[in-house]
């Protein structure tokens, strides 16, 4: 699907150019992630989930008209791909919001569940347990008119936030999101795509598979700051771009926080990271939950993009030349 992304990025406007690839899922194609997770809020730190809640924005064209669809895959708490830790007794509530500041308000993009997160208009909801009618299964919020989001230009159009929170039990929710343009099936809403500021998700048990997320760096970002938690000390995290070819970021290890700085270049501005994480070779580490943030050098979330905006960055070699004596 070719898409073009329009979207102003700390008061600059930046035209994405047209890629072939679908931004409708949520982890992207690109992404290389399994699952998203989200624990009940009875749940222990040390299986990857800080708090209990996870949000997801999506962006629609002010152009597109048509009814929207959010599908769920998995949106149960039960049988075969989620996280038991004792009983099957957990209850996760997923809500859709649009309206004035369901996107925009500064509680929305905080690390923590302080204040109005849950701002906005109340769209849809629905509450789940270990229910096997979902088990394995598509559920379709909708229809939603595109107009009901939040009226975002800067964000690429009407904005929503899709809340996914843990309301009891300890039990971990693995899932999938896609945003469509049909309730049956995943369609693609021509210029969508999503962003995050908090992302937690699990990692793919095969060693030699590779997880990668996507922030841009903007125009007014001369460094940031990686916090993650829980990584399990499962290999390397490295920074590829423009720029950097495989800097490395600090990892966290069971249950705990790490945090490092890196500089952003000139040449990095107004193009994407890609963070890989890398698994241990030597160790096979199952089942590892994690949770990543980055913040700009005022303390300001940055957003990850479930496309690469700008295309996957490619670190650019420099060779130099010596002239040829005469």
């Amino acid at each position: 699907m070719k898409i073009r992304l329009i979207a102003f990025l700390a008061g600059v406007l930046l035209v994405v150019n047209t890629v072939s690839i679908s931004a409708q899922p949520v982890p992207g194609v690109d992404e290389n992630i399994p699952y998203l997770v989200t624990f009940g809020n009875k749940g222990e730190y040390a299986w990857g989930d800080d708090n209990f809640c996870q949000m997801i924005f999506f962006a629609i064209p002010e152009s597109y008209t048509e009814p929207i669809y959010v599908r769920v895959f998995d949106p149960e708490i039960g049988g075969t791909l989620d996280e038991q830790q004792s009983d099957w007794d957990t209850k996760m509530r997923y809500e859709i919001y649009g309206g004035i500041q369901s996107c925009s308000h500064p509680d929305a993009k905080k690390m923590n569940l302080d204040g109005d997160y849950d701002s906005g208009t109340l769209l849809a909801s629905k509450t789940f347990g270990n229910d096997s009618k979902y088990d394995g299964k598509w559920y379709t919020f909708g229809p939603i008119n595109p107009t009901e989001g939040e009226n975002l230009p800067r964000e690429g159009g009407n904005s929503f936030k899709i809340l996914i929170e843990g309301v009891s039990g300890d039990d971990g929710n693995l899932y999938k999101l896609y945003i469509s343009s049909s309730p049956d099936e995943n369609v693609d809403v021509e210029g969508a795509f999503a962003y995050y500021f908090r992302y937690k998700f699990r990692m793919h048990d095969n060693r030699d598979q590779i997880a990668h997320i996507y922030p841009y760096m903007d125009n007014e970002i001369v460094s940031i700051k990686q916090s993650n938690f829980d990584w399990d000390n499962d290999g390397i995290i490295r920074i590829i771009s423009v720029n950097k070819n495989g800097e490395k970021m600090a990892v966290s290890n069971d249950a705990n926080w790490v945090t490092s700085e890196h500089k952003v270049t000139e040449k990095e501005k107004n193009s994407s990271w890609d963070i890989q994480m890398i698994k241990n070779k030597d160790a096979l580490i199952k089942s590892n939950n994690v949770v990543i943030y980055l913040e700009n050098q005022y303390g300001e979330s940055v957003k990850f993009y479930s496309v690469p905006i700008g295309g996957i960055p490619r670190y650019v070699y420099n060779i130099g030349l010596t002239p040829k004596k005469k």
